[in-house]
């Protein structure tokens, strides 16, 4: 029978801290690779609504009722998107509030269909973000609000 050297009760120590580190780092690990699967709760963000936030907020508000901080002040208010209901025929096709209406309003200006000049034109942010904008608006509609 073969003896080994006994260990010092500070190596022994040391050793089981290092078994210790090692696998809380490794279950650390694993823990933030599994966080984003664990995080299922919170709602995947809708198309455009990212751009909403940046961009509409401001004036609309976080709910889409016209009540944003700047919107307040505007008159006239800045249309509430949770009614549902959008006061411009932008494409001359006889039916207001159409998701092309929507389109051309956002990204030519309400100004340029005889709205208020306070809604800016956002063609520079591209077709593709602009029809992302359109849905997110149209997400902002509450059934049976404002009647």
């Amino acid at each position: 029978m073969t003896m080994r050297p006994r260990q010092s009760v500070r190596s022994s120590t040391r050793l089981s801290r290092t078994r210790w580190s090692r696998r809380s780092s490794a279950a650390c690990a694993l823990m933030a690779l599994a966080a984003p699967a664990l995080a299922g709760d919170a709602p995947t963000p809708l198309p455009g609504e990212a751009t909403y936030r940046e961009l509409c907020v401001t004036c609309h508000g976080a709910e889409g009722k016209g009540d944003g901080p700047a919107g307040i002040a505007a008159l006239p208010m800045p249309r509430d998107f949770s009614v549902g209901r959008f006061k411009f025929d932008a494409d001359g096709d006889g039916r207001t509030g159409t998701d092309r209406d929507l389109f051309l309003v956002i990204r030519n200006g309400a100004a340029a269909v005889g709205g208020n000049p306070l809604m800016m034109a956002w063609g520079q942010l591209g077709d593709d973000r602009v029809r992302e904008l359109v849905a997110y608006v149209r997400s902002l509609e509450k059934p049976g609000a404002g009647r």
